[in-house]
Parts: structure tokens; C-alpha cells; sequence
């Protein structure tokens, strides 16, 4: 096999001299597929790039060459052959470096210090140019005389500038900051938007320009920046700053101090800094309410681990030390109350999510405790002060703490006088008072003990203000808190809280709340709340999707400024699909439990197969899956993962009928899902990545994955074989990474190959299960078109090929049909495989080819040619069994009907004829020896 591959690439070297580039790269090519040794494939690899250069195909050049210096980093020729690719690509600095170190190895030879001169003058010419137009940008920007358009023109080119790494040094070597830093005060809004995105192309991914900029700029003018009341400023400036942070983060991990490699102190200390700036803008009046969400979304994001399995949390502890009676001070105001900051509508619920992602993040119960100790400390400071406004402060903190973690929000609740007192104000006279103490209330219902409590105590007290209230704010939230009280029994259509027909009445008059355009969106989305909890009821639901008005008002609320409604919608719309989980009890234990006079939970009729595909077609027709990829692209604390879970289980749903997949597609479901199945919880991870094989299996990967994102696909469909998962969701994996493997080779086989996924495919090709073997032993099929597969088939004492080899012979026809097809790949691709045969080789070709089934015949006859092509000795073996029969008939068969496999049998018997085992006499076929 050497020796073939040694030939094929002297024959590629003589044509190569003799200039026939294109006869050369096939030679080489094809010695590749041969070669297993690592050196020699390095050796071919370099002189493919040379043939690439030649045709001007640069990025395959500098790929090839790549190839050949992983295997051989001091190969000059492929260093020089990639500097030489790198320089036609425009990537002039990578070049530079890779013609230095050819020139520092053999400083006397003129071609690698001719290239090195020539990138020398390019890099300068460029940098002359970049400087010059970076120079004509800031003399515009600086002239006070210029029109403000050809001001906004110049910013704009900047921010262009600033992405191409040459343009960012320039920007930033030029005193570009400085600039920067005067175009952030502009009283126009236009180009402070391009000054704060020019910054983000200089700090992206670059540690030691980051610093530099943290230092000259200062995070008071960043902070006062984001904290302004443009809201478009506002989130460009918490942009930066996230970009800020994960340049001075990555740093750290990787020990990375930017391009130039400059040698820096660790960033830590500018990351207390950042920080505490942060959590100072929490209370501070003059912050605008959407610059504090900024502040507050950076914190979210920031300050708790990214995994778990980091032992790190110090971060997330001295935020609890430093700031967590500040975030208090947001999460205690009350904007109708004249002594606090300004808040937006979504504040409450974005401090919620900090609270609660910095009390998940603790580790130990001392730290908890802590936590728990400023929490109670904060309340009671409020509550035990004379003043009434006080005590709703107190009130509306223990609120905030109940959305975010409960077990804090509970324990306040619990502190002496503070339940008697939100009782009492829900019945005060003050519009505001009450609110806050009627919000309280329902977040308080969330604890089972709890509703039970609020069951027998306040549905009177709920009622009572929903009849008599003359406030449609008041109403709507009493409204709510009946909803809740009314679905504690959840699913369970036998533990109903209230009289026949009451949920119904009350979901009717949520959906009345939901449609009037007259009232403002906060109380509108406190009657999506009230749908999340009475859609528990199958009836509800029902009415539900019957309610085109309601819905598409839900729908519309969804994509609106107001991000507190995400998780209402989510939740309402899992109820509505049923793709909340639910476990079906033993039908023996039901049994006993009904003998033992025990509660057993009983399932709504309507909640069966058939009504809830008639939710999910009236959903699809109301647009639900726009409204979906619309939640998915807030950008805010509100999108917790709770959420994402939620809009996971809806799309898993959606996509449960193959002809609703095109739908999804269409409307943007399959871009959305990838987030979804990447950041979520691990179940919602699950969730969205099953969605995403189901959409995989049915449709054309490559229109509902465009481009590159076929690339971001593979990663979600590989996790989902893992033994945790189920048997279903393995075999949905392996048939959409199959559909994926038949794709492409660099954006599909080479990704699922780098997710170490073909081990875990072998590893279902033993599965017990018929389908889930046949689906791993497809999927291996088209994974055979990789030669990095195929080389683990030729690799020395592995079972790999007599594995395949027996699933031909097995009875299981979509098992065989695989086995069959993976072997005619192999045979055809690795002619070497064919001294790995094993005992029973023939016996079973010989059943493929006696195969009642078509496709298993043309199989057999494509693997019995390349066998007879690859070597003699085995085409004699062949001739001499049945074989040389079978395949007579078979080319005498009519060319009409079997075509391809008459061909290809005739083209078996002409390899015979060729090496003399057998002989042709007027079209007769017979054995060379019984002719002689």
C-alpha cells in the first residue's frame, strides 16, 4: 500500500515539473487516501499546497499547508508555501511571522528574504493608507465647522475602521481614545452610538488595548454614559461594557494579554473596579431606569459562576458583601413614591433574576445565611421605621425576593407583623399601597402551605376587591390572585380549589383584561399571569386557542418593551401544548392506591392526544411561532432560563407533526432553536436539541440551516447521545446526524468528527434495540466519506470492518442495507481494507447478491466489483464459489428494469476476463480452466 502511494507521488512530482499542476493535485490527492503514515501524508499535504498555488487556490493552499505543519512544525517548505498563500489571502501579518521564521532557519536564502521585503513594504503601505484615512476622520470629526452629517459619515467609517485589526491599532495608536472620549459627550445621539462601537472593535478580544481604555476613559464617564436616558445609548454602552468584561475575563483564562502579547498585571483588580461602579449605580437617582437594567443585565452576567463545576464563587461573594443591600434599594422602590430612583417597568423583575443568580451561586449553608441575614436585616431596617411609606418599601422588597428566591422571600415574609400588615394594606384606601400589598399577596401564593393559608384567609379578602374596587389596576390583580389560588390542584382535574365553572369565568374575564387596548401593558401582561395559571384547566385551554383576539394580543404583548411578560406567555403556551412533563403512574399501583382509599390523580378527557394536536394547529395558525423567535431575542434578565426551557418545550411540541415542520422553519423556529439548545437548562437544552434533530431528520439541512449555521447544529445533536437521554432522542440524534454527515464535508463530517461523536455512534452500533442500530449504522455509512473515518477502519486490531461485515449478513433489512452501503464506501475509498476480510466475507456477499431486495443486490455487486478491482487473489476466491453464477445471471438480466446492477455485474465478469481466471467466448462466460 506504501509502495502505490510512494508511486502516485513520484508520478505527482513529475508532472508537477513538468508543469501540469492539475495532474499533479490528482496524484496527490489519491496517494493521500492510501497513505497511513503521518509523515509521508505531511510530505503530501506540502506538495498539494504547491499545486494549489499554482491553480491560485489560495485557501486551500494555506489549509494544506497547515496540514503539513501540525504534523512537522519545522517543515520550511510548507511554512514558506503558507506564507506565500497567507499573503495572497490579504492576511499580511500572519504572513509576516510565517516568512521570518523561514528567513531565521536559512538566513541566506534570497526567496524567503525577497518575500519577507515584499510584506514589509505591503504591511507598510497598508498601515500608511489605514493612517492616512484614520488622520482624515479625526481632522473631520475635530473640526468644528464641518456639517454634522459629514461628522455622522466620519464616525460611522470609524466604527467600520475599528473591526479590521490593522484599523483598531491605528485608531488606538493615533490617540484615538482621546477622540473617542469627546465624542461621548456629543449632544448628538448618532455618533455617540459610533464612538461606543468604535470602542467595542478596539476591545474585542484584545486584553491589553481593553486595560488601556478602562484606565483612560474611566468607568464614571462609561457608567454616566450607559446611565443616560437615551435607551439605544444605553444599551450600546452596556455592549461595551460586556465586551469590557470578556476581554479582561478570557485574559485571565487563556493567559492571553492581547495580540502583541504584552506583559500585564492580572485585570483582576479592574474587575472589582467595573463592579463596584456597577452595583453603585444601583440607587444612584441620576441613573435613568434603562441604564439601570443595563447596569443590571452586566451584573447578571458577570458576577455568577458560568458553571458550577467552577469551585470559584468569590466573585458572587463579594458582590453579596459590597452590593446586595444596594440592589435591595432597587428592588425596594416604588416609582410612584417620590423619594426613589427611576425604574423602568422591567426593574422589579431584572432585580429578581440577580437575586436569585446570586443566591443559586452560593455554595455552603453559612453563605446562604449570610445572604439571608442582609435580606432580613434590609426588611426589618424599613419595616420597624414609624413612617408608612417605609413599610411598603419593606413590603415591595419582600415582593422582588419572592419572584427571585423564594426560600429568602419567604423567611421575610415570616418576620414578625410583615403578613398582617400586607393583609391589612390591601385593604388601605392608598391606590399604591394597596398594589403593592395585592402583588405581595399573589407572589405569596406560590408555596403550596402558603396558598392553603391564603386559601381559607384572603379569597374573600381577593374577591372582595375584585367586586368593589373601582380601579381597573387593583381589579386585574385580585383577578390574579384568585387564578392562582383557583390552579393549585395544577393538572390534576380531581383537586379543583373552586366550584365547577369558576376558572372558566375567571380565565373569560382575564381574556377580556388581555384584549383591552385601553388599559396599559403591565396590566394587560398581570392577565397573561392570570392564563399561565388557569390553563392548568383543559377547558381554559380550549377557549384559549379558540380566542384569535386573545391570542394574537398575547402574541403581540410578547414582542413588546415589556420583558416581564416572557415567562407568563411561556408558561401559558407549555400549558396549552402539554409539553409540560407528566408521568404516567403504574396501572397496578392506580390500583392499589384506589384499594387504600388514597388520592389518584385523574387527566382531563380534553387533555387527550387528540385535542391538544388541535391546540397545537390553531397555535401554528395564530402565529405563535414569530412570537416565539421574538421572546428568544431579548436581550434581558426576564429571559431566564426558566423561560428558555419554557419556549424550548413549545417549539418540541410544534415540531412533533412533520408537515408543521416547514412552518417552523419558514417563520425562523430552527435559528431560534439553536440558542435555545446551548444556553438553558439541562432539560431545556435536552428539549430544544430534540426539536432541533426532529426539524433535521425531515427537512433539507441546508435551507433550514443556511451557511455556517449548519456548523452550530452538530454540537446540540452529538450531546444528545448520552445515556441519560432517552432511547427515542438517541435514535432522532443519530438519524439527524446522518441526514447532516451526507452533507459536507467541512461544515457537517469534520464537525461531528471534532465532537469526538464517532466513538458514541460505534457504541449505538451495538445497541439493542433494532431501529437504534440501524440509525448508528447509517449515520456511520455517510461518516465513511471522511478519509479520518475510513483510516480508523484501516487502523491495526480493530473489529470495526468484520462488525459491518456481519450486519450484512443480519436479518434486519434496514441494518443490512447500511452495513451494505458502509462496505461498498469503504471497499471503494480504501482498496487496503480488502486484506482485512474476515471468514465469512463470502458467504454473505453472496447473500446480498442472491437478495430478494434491489437495492441489497446493487450493494452486493458494487462491493463484489471493488473487491475484484482491488486484488486478484480475492476475485479468484470469488470466481470459484457461486458467485461467478450468480453474477452471470444478474448481466444477463434485462438492462431495462436492472440497469445499474446488470451493468455493474458485467463490469465484475470483464475484471475476471481481464486478470485470465475466467474466459468470454461470443459473449459466453466461463472458468479459464475448463476451456484449455
Amino acid at each position: 500500500m506504501s509502495q502505490d502511494a510512494a508511486a502516485l507521488r513520484e508520478e505527482g512530482n513529475h508532472l508537477f515539473k513538468s508543469g501540469d499542476a492539475q495532474g499533479a493535485l490528482s496524484c496527490y490527492t489519491k496517494a493521500l487516501k492510501l497513505s497511513c503514515d503521518q509523515t509521508e501524508a505531511a510530505v503530501l499535504h506540502r506538495n498539494r499546497a504547491a499545486c494549489y498555488l499554482k491553480l491560485e487556490d489560495y485557501a486551500k493552499a494555506e489549509a494544506d499547508a497547515s496540514k503539513a505543519l501540525d504534523s512537522d512544525p519545522g517543515d520550511i517548505k510548507a511554512r514558506f508555501r503558507r506564507a506565500q498563500a497567507l499573503q495572497k489571502l490579504g492576511r499580511l501579518d500572519q504572513a509576516f511571522l510565517d516568512a521570518q521564521k523561514c528567513a531565521q532557519l536559512e538566513p541566506k536564502n534570497k526567496a524567503f528574504q525577497e518575500l519577507l521585503r515584499l510584506l514589509g513594504t505591503q504591511i507598510q503601505q497598508k498601515l500608511s493608507s489605514t493612517d492616512a484615512r484614520v488622520q482624515q476622520m479625526f481632522k473631520l470629526l475635530l473640526d468644528d465647522s464641518a456639517q454634522l452629517s459629514d461628522k455622522q459619515k466620519a464616525a460611522q467609517n470609524l466604527v467600520v475602521l475599528s473591526r479590521e485589526d490593522a484599523g483598531a491599532e491605528q485608531v488606538f495608536r493615533n490617540d484615538g481614545v482621546k477622540l473617542l472620549q469627546k465624542l461621548l459627550a456629543s449632544h448628538h445621539e448618532d455618533i455617540v452610538l459610533s464612538a461606543l462601537r468604535t470602542l467595542v472593535g478596539l476591545c474585542t478580544g484584545h486584553q491589553s488595548r481593553t486595560m488601556a481604555i478602562v484606565h483612560e476613559l474611566g468607568m464614571p464617564q462609561l457608567c454616566a454614559v450607559m446611565g443616560s436616558g437615551a435607551s439605544a445609548v444605553s444599551l450600546a454602552a452596556c455592549h461595551l461594557l460586556q465586551v469590557m468584561f470578556e476581554a479582561l475575563t478570557e485574559g485571565m483564562k487563556r493567559d492571553i494579554r492581547g495580540k502583541d502579547e504584552a506583559i500585564l498585571p492580572e485585570p483582576s483588580r479592574e474587575l472589582r473596579s467595573m463592579l463596584q461602579h456597577l452595583l453603585d449605580m444601583m440607587p444612584a437617582a441620576t441613573v435613568s431606569g434603562p441604564g439601570r437594567d443595563s447596569a443590571i443585565n452586566l451584573l447578571v452576567k458577570q458576577v455568577p459562576r458560568k458553571s458550577l463545576r467552577n469551585p470559584d464563587n468569590s466573585v458572587t461573594l463579594w458582590t453579596v458583601d459590597h452590593g446586595l443591600k444596594k440592589v435591595l434599594e432597587v428592588a425596594g422602590t416604588v416609582p410612584e413614591l417620590a423619594d426613589g430612583p427611576p425604574l423602568t417597568d422591567n426593574t422589579p423583575m431584572s432585580c429578581s433574576v440577580l437575586l436569585n443568580k446570586l443566591y443559586d451561586d452560593l455554595k455552603c449553608d453559612s453563605e446562604r445565611e449570610n445572604f439571608n441575614r442582609l435580606c432580613e436585616e434590609y426588611v426589618q431596617y424599613y419595616f420597624s421605621q414609624p413612617a408608612l411609606e417605609s413599610k411598603v418599601r419593606a413590603i415591595q422588597a419582600v415582593s422582588v425576593l419572592l419572584q427571585g428566591p423564594s426560600d429568602v422571600g419567604n423567611r421575610t415574609l415570616e418576620l414578625s407583623g410583615v403578613m398582617e400588615t400586607v393583609i391589612a394594606m390591601c385593604a388601605s384606601e392608598n391606590l399604591i399601597h394597596q398594589q403593592v400589598a395585592v402583588e405581595t399577596l399573589i407572589h405569596a401564593a406560590g408555596k403550596a402551605k402558603r396558598a392553603s393559608f391564603i386559601t381559607a384567609n384572603g379569597v374573600a379578602l381577593l374577591k372582595d376587591l375584585y367586586k368593589t374596587s373601582e380601579n381597573d389596576r387593583i381589579r386585574v390583580r385580585a383577578l390574579v390572585g384568585l387564578c392562582k389560588l383557583g390552579s393549585a390542584g395544577g393538572t390534576d382535574f380531581s383537586m379543583k380549589q373552586f366550584a365547577e365553572g369558576s376558572t372558566l369565568k375567571l380565565a373569560k374575564q382575564c381574556r377580556k383584561w388581555l384584549c383591552n387596548d385601553s388599559l396599559p401593558a403591565t396590566s394587560r401582561r398581570w392577565a397573561v399571569e392570570g392564563l399561565a395559571y388557569l390553563t392548568f384547566d383543559a377547558d381554559v385551554k380550549e377557549d384559549l386557542v379558540e380566542d384569535k383576539k386573545a391570542l394574537n394580543a398575547m402574541f403581540e404583548l410578547a414582542k413588546s418593551e415589556d420583558k416581564t411578560v416572557l415567562f407568563a406567555v411561556g408558561s401559558t403556551l407549555v400549558n396549552c401544548t402539554n409539553s409540560y412533563d407528566v408521568e404516567k403512574p403504574d396501572p397496578q399501583l392506580v390500583e392499589l392506591a384506589k384499594y387504600a382509599k388514597q388520592h389518584v390523580p385523574e387527566e382531563h378527557p380534553k387533555d387527550a392526544q387528540f385535542f391538544v394536536e388541535k391546540r397545537l394547529l390553531k397555535l401554528l395558525q395564530a402565529g405563535v411561532v414569530s412570537a416565539l423567535v421574538c421572546m428568544v431575542k431579548q436581550e434581558s434578565p426576564a429571559l431566564t432560563d426558566a423561560c428558555k426551557e419554557c419556549i424550548a418545550r413549545v417549539f418540541l411540541a410544534l415540531v412533533e407533526r412533520q408537515e408543521d415542520r416547514g412552518m417552523v422553519v419558514a417563520q425562523g423556529g430552527g435559528k431560534a432553536l439553536i440558542p435555545l439548545a446551548t444556553e438553558n437548562t439541562d432539560v431545556g437544552k435536552v428539549k430544544a436539541s430534540q426539536a432541533l434533530a426532529k426539524i433535521t431528520i425531515t427537512s433539507n439541512p441546508e435551507i433550514a440551516f443556511p451557511g455556517e449555521r449548519i456548523y452550530e447544529v452538530v454540537r446540540p445533536l452529538v450531546n444528545l447521545l448520552h445515556l441519560e437521554c432517552t432511547l427515542l432522542q438517541n435514535f432522532e440524534a443519530l438519524m439527524a446526524l446522518t441526514n447532516l454527515a451526507g452533507i459536507n464535508e467541512r461544515l457537517s463530517r469534520q464537525k461531528i468528527i471534532k465532537e469526538k461523536a464517532v466513538s458514541k455512534v460505534e457504541g449505538y452500533m451495538f445497541e439493542e434495540h433494532e431501529l437504534v442500530r440501524a440509525a448508528a449504522t447509517e449515520c456511520m455509512c455517510n461518516l465513511a466519506l471522511s478519509t479520518e473515518v475510513q483510516k480508523l477502519f484501516l487502523a491495526t486490531g480493530n473489529d470495526r470492518l468484520k462488525l459491518v461485515v456481519l450486519f450484512c449478513g443480519e436479518e434486519d433489512e434496514r441494518l443490512r442495507k447500511a452495513a451494505a452501503g458502509t462496505l461498498a464506501m469503504l471497499t471503494a475509498e480504501q482498496p487496503e481494507l480488502h486484506k482485512s476480510h474476515t471468514s465469512h466475507w463470502l458467504e454473505i456477499l453472496q447473500a446480498l447478491l442472491l437478495s430478494d431486495s434491489q437495492d441489497l443486490r446493487h450493494r452486493g455487486v458494487v462491493i463484489a466489483l471493488n473487491i475484484m478491482q482491488a486484488e486478484r487473489d480475492l476475485t479468484e476466491k470469488l470466481m470459484e464459489s457461486e458467485a461467478l453464477e450468480i453474477l452471470s445471471v444478474m448481466a444477463k438480466e434485462d438492462t431495462d428494469a436492472r440497469g445499474p446492477i446488470a451493468k455493474i455485474a458485467q463490469q465484475c465478469l470483464e475484471v475476471a476476463v481481464r486478470y485470465g481466471i475466467i474466459k468470454s467466448a461470443e459473449g459466453r462466460v466461463g472458468k479459464a480452466t475448463s476451456d484449455s
